[in-house]
C-alpha cells in the first residue's frame, strides 16, 4: 500500500503528465482553495477561511505603467474561534505576456532570523525566504512589515498566541511574481520540548514547513492554472 507520500505524489504525476514549456496540467480541486490572480491557492483542510482579495498596481520604476496584481487573504481559526494563522499569497493578476523585468528587491541578512537568497543577489530574479521565530517580539513586526500589521489591525485579523513570521518572494524575468506572508501560532510549527537535545531540535519541523511553502509557490508560477498547494503545518491545531 502507498504512503500518504507516495499517493500525493502519484496524484501529481497523474495530473501533470508529460510537462511542457508551459507547465503542467491544471489539477483537481483540494479541500479549500480560492483565487489570488492567476494563482490557485489551495489549502490543506476545510478549516482554513477567505478574507478577502485586493488588487494592486507595483510601480515599474522608472518606466511608466505598472504591475497588477492581486492578494487573497486566508486565515485558519481552532475551535474557540481564536486565529492560529493569517496567510496572504500576491500574484500577478493575469497570465498577459510582460517585456523583460529586473526587479531591485534585496534579501539583507538580518540577526535573529533565518534568510535564505538563493538568487544572491541576482538583478533579473528574485527567490527569498526569510523565517522569523518570535514575530511579536519588540515591534519586530510593526518595523519590518507595517503594511502587513496595518491589513491584520483593519481587518482584526492579529493573532494573540506567540507567532513566527514567513515571508517569501519570487519573481522572474519573465515578469512571474509571488509574494507570500503567513503569521502561524508557534505551537502549529514547533514541538514541545523536555531535554536539550529536543530542544536543539525544535526547531526543524519550522524550517522545512517553510522550504515547503518556498517550493509550492516557486512552482506555482509555472503551471498552467498557477497552483499553490499550501503545505498542512507539522503539528496538529491545539486543542
Amino acid at each position: 500500500m502507498l504512503s500518504a507520500k507516495e499517493r500525493h505524489a502519484a496524484w501529481l504525476l497523474a495530473a501533470c503528465g508529460v510537462f511542457a514549456v508551459s507547465g503542467c496540467a491544471p489539477i483537481p480541486a483540494g479541500p479549500a482553495e480560492y483565487s489570488a490572480g492567476r494563482t490557485r491557492v489551495v489549502l490543506p483542510s476545510v478549516a482554513w477561511e477567505d478574507l478577502g482579495a485586493t488588487n494592486e498596481a507595483f510601480p515599474l520604476h522608472p518606466l511608466p505603467g505598472a504591475f497588477p496584481l492581486q492578494t487573497r487573504a486566508v486565515a485558519l481559526r481552532g475551535d474557540k474561534r481564536e486565529l492560529l494563522a493569517v496567510m496572504l499569497v500576491q500574484t500577478n493578476r493575469t497570465d498577459i505576456p510582460r517585456d523583460p523585468t529586473l526587479w531591485t528587491g534585496s534579501c539583507p541578512f538580518q540577526q535573529g532570523m533565518t534568510v535564505e537568497d538563493t538568487t544572491a543577489g541576482s538583478p533579473v530574479r528574485i527567490d527569498c525566504l526569510r523565517f522569523k521565530r518570535w514575530a511579536n517580539n519588540a515591534d519586530w513586526m510593526e518595523k519590518n512589515h507595517p503594511g502587513v500589521v496595518r491589513w491584520m489591525a483593519e481587518h482584526k485579523a492579529t493573532l494573540q498566541q506567540p507567532y513566527s513570521h514567513l515571508n517569501y518572494r519570487f519573481a522572474t524575468q519573465g515578469g512571474s511574481y509571488v509574494e507570500v506572508n503567513a503569521m502561524v501560532d508557534q505551537r502549529l510549527l514547533r514541538p514541545k520540548t523536555s531535554n536539550n537535545e529536543e530542544f536543539l531540535r525544535a526547531g526543524y519541523p519550522a524550517q522545512e514547513w517553510s522550504h515547503k511553502v518556498a517550493e509550492a509557490a516557486r512552482l506555482s508560477t509555472g503551471m498552467v492554472d498557477g497552483f499553490f498547494a499550501v503545505p498542512p503545518f507539522p503539528f496538529a491545531v491545539p486543542n
